[in-house]
Order: C-alpha cells, then sequence, then structure tokens
C-alpha cells in the first residue's frame, strides 16, 4: 500500500504549494485530538532524510517514518461543496475517529 490522493487533492495541493513558494506537501501525524491522534500538513522546500517520499504527477509529498506507519494506505481528498471545504483523510486503519474527521485512533 501506499499514499492515494485523488485528481481534487491534486489540484488543491498544487495551488498551496504555489501560493507557499514551496515543493512539497508534508503529512504526518501528531498526538492530540479528540481521538488520540490528529493528522496536519505542512509546506516545505525538501523532504528529510529518511522521509518517504510520494510523487502524483508534480505534486510531491513526504512523509516521516513515524507517520507513515499510521498513514500507509490513506486516501488524501479535497471536498469543497455545501456541506465541507477542505481536505479530507480516509484512512483504513482507523479503528474510531471524531465527528470532525481531524483525528483518529488506530
Amino acid at each position: 500500500m501506499a499514499l492515494e490522493l485523488t485528481p481534487a487533492a491534486q489540484d488543491r495541493v498544487r495551488e498551496l504549494l504555489a501560493e507557499e513558494g514551496a515543493s512539497w506537501l508534508r503529512l504526518g501525524i501528531r498526538g492530540g485530538g479528540c481521538s488520540g491522534m490528529s493528522y496536519f500538513m505542512d509546506f516545505v522546500a525538501e523532504p528529510k532524510e529518511k522521509d518517504r517520499t510520494f510523487e502524483f504527477g508534480d505534486v510531491r509529498v513526504c512523509v516521516d517514518r513515524k507517520s507513515y506507519l499510521f498513514l500507509n494506505g490513506v486516501k488524501l481528498d479535497y471536498q469543497d461543496d455545501l456541506v465541507r471545504r477542505g481536505f479530507v483523510f480516509d484512512n483504513p486503519a482507523a479503528k474510531r475517529s471524531c465527528s470532525c474527521g481531524d483525528s483518529f485512533s488506530i
């Protein structure tokens, strides 16, 4: 398995990378949130030495090794409709997540 970025997520990440003047999207997890772990996104110039890297056309993503243990198999989507606007993580390994979808537990 690996990571998947939907076409909508790729388009939005491409826009944000240009706005931020960055080359890479960094995805990761942190302890916290109402379900135990929360997702984070950052824009960086380059990956760190031991990061896992992924390319989706011209969109490049890096993930630190520890976060990858929890993000392997995640599908990242971007929704922009009447109900929701933002990135949505679909994590098949998550046993529980909060109602807002920003945190999870395994």
